[in-house]
């Protein structure tokens, strides 16, 4: 092989955990030279678990990886950078009382340690790629674009030319994430090489050259992006045909089922995190939310299922029975409950609020119900029942309904957890972020769900960060940035550039 001919490549690569998982299988894949490559699979695929044996995190039980030509031995993500491979995590790998510049030279060994190299340094990265970063402006006063910049000067301070960048753009606005784009293209004209995990189909068809997909830990195929469809790439990830139509249903009947006035919030440290909000879901309806990751999603919805205690505000429930209006307001979940409030939450936080990882699946159901028994001993057979109707309907890869919820892989949690908030029957579902970590095929599943419970008269509170999403399923949207409403929009007719115009601004009014 010429040392010219690929920048990384794959030969039979395969790694196990224990003596029944194989999460790769003798997989065989190469990035050239100057390309963005996509990776893409369904939840479970062996993506990560391949990008970790590249960056030196595991390492492969059998097969090889070759670096510009040469065999590469890599045992640590010190070995990686040496190979000049660098990863961009999710999930930022970075110190928040540091500043930038700290952050970036963090860990590189140098006898002699000079603040202002560094800062020349990197002023000279920034400036050859377009990065706006302040080399000196600590982590926690940074948006989570400006986080992402200062992850990827890092890997190329030092001196990385073959970048992994997983899911990228998970927490960004459309405006944030073409000027992502814009980057990577003047790395891929630098001579970069880029593989970039994104669920993300329409994004795989704007960035990248090719496309690598995965299935159940073997490598499926790699194609031209300029010669294949969404569908088709869907299809090779899935091994069968899908349908990506959310069929969004227009309202019907509906009336005002919670109402929210002046809601406000400051947090431990008296910082104000919800700011005079107000709006009405109504039943029959999906009211998505949007907003930069951090903008007071979470708050607001644990506000209202009785988690935090507003500070100022009104929260109002509109019985669907007989349409009296009950106060919600430092009300406890149990409070709220014992109210006859049907009123369903999926929280962002999945362990720990949501399940509880060392019980098994069926206790997990019996957590919403166990207040409800006759006797002081309790009847597992309904949980059971539901448990196992969740596994088969939802697809919850999981060897039995009594296996602990914290073996299940995130996605299987996710399924768990939706799963029992809707076999509650609410009038209210609120559900932040539910198919995060899910793959398509099981994401479009809880699509279905959601308008399901729409169509039964149920008012659908959606968190999401996936704008398209947002615009095909909802049929309002709620931007919040700061904590406070900069609009509320139909999702029929607005856009995904105006959407993400009012996620960046602080400016109050609906649209």
């Amino acid at each position: 092989m010429k040392p010219t001919e690929y920048a990384l490549k794959l030969e039979h690569v395969t790694k196990r955990f224990g003596s029944k998982v194989v999460a790769n299988k003798d997989v065989d894949l190469d990035l050239r030279y100057g390309e963005v490559l996509a990776i893409l699979g369904e939840n479970g695929s062996g993506k990560t678990t391949l990008m970790n044996m590249i960056s030196g995190i595991y390492r492969p039980d059998e097969g090889e990886i070759y670096i510009k030509g040469e065999p590469a031995v890599i045992n640590s993500p010190k070995d990686a950078f040496s190979y000049g491979v660098g990863m961009v995590h999710q999930h930022f790998k970075l110190i928040d009382v540091f500043t930038a510049a700290e952050n970036i030279v963090l860990g590189i060994d140098t006898e002699k340690y000079s603040i202002k190299e560094a800062m020349r340094r990197i002023k000279e990265i920034s400036d050859k790629y377009g990065f706006d970063v302040d080399p000196g402006k600590k982590i926690y006063n940074m948006s989570v674009s400006e986080k992402q910049k200062v992850e990827i000067i890092k890997v190329l301070y030092r001196g990385a030319d073959i970048l992994i960048l997983d899911e990228p753009t998970a927490v960004l606005t459309p405006q944030e994430t073409e000027k992502l784009f814009n980057v990577i293209r003047l790395m891929r004209q630098d001579g970069k090489s880029i593989m970039i995990i994104t669920h993300k189909l329409h994004e795989v068809m704007a960035i990248s050259d090719r496309v690598a997909v995965l299935r159940k830990g073997e490598h499926i195929a790699t194609v031209d992006t300029a010669a294949v469809t969404e569908s088709e790439l869907t299809d090779m990830m899935v091994g069968q045909k899908v349908c990506l139509d959310i069929g969004r249903s227009e309202p019907k009947n509906t009336s005002d089922r919670l109402i929210v006035k002046g809601l406000n919030l400051k947090n431990a440290d008296g910082v104000t995190v919800l700011d005079d909000i107000e709006f009405t879901a109504k039943s029959g309806e999906i009211l998505g939310i949007a907003g930069v990751a951090g903008s007071g999603q979470r708050e607001l919805l644990e506000t209202i299922a009785g988690l935090r205690v507003p500070n100022t505000g009104e929260i109002t429930y509109i019985d669907p029975a007989n349409s009296n209006a009950v106060d919600l307001r430092k009300k406890t979940p149990m409070q709220i409950r014992d109210l006859g409030v049907r009123l369903s939450f999926v929280p962002e936080d999945r362990l720990g609020m949501g399940l509880v990882g060392n019980m098994d699946i069926i206790d997990n159901m019996m957590l919403r119900t166990y207040k409800g028994g006759k006797s002081m001993f309790l009847d597992r057979q309904p949980s059971k029942t539901l448990a196992e109707r969740i596994i088969k309907s939802l697809e919850v890869v999981t060897p039995s309904a009594n296996t602990p919820v914290r073996r299940l892989s995130g996605g299987n949690v996710q399924k768990v957890l939706v799963g029992r908030e809707i076999s509650s029957a609410p009038s209210v579902l609120m559900a932040a972020y539910p198919v995060r970590g899910l793959d398509i095929n099981s994401s479009y599943t809880i699509y279905n769900l959601l308008n399901e419970q729409k169509e039964n008269g149920v008012a659908v509170i959606f968190v999401g960060e996936d704008l398209d999403v947002l615009l095909e399923l909802c049929d309002r949207i709620m931007v919040i940035c700061g904590g406070a409403v900069t609009g509320i929009v139909d999702a029929r007719t607005a856009t995904k550039e105006g959407v993400g115009l009012l996620m960046t601004t602080r400016k109050q009014g609906a649209v």
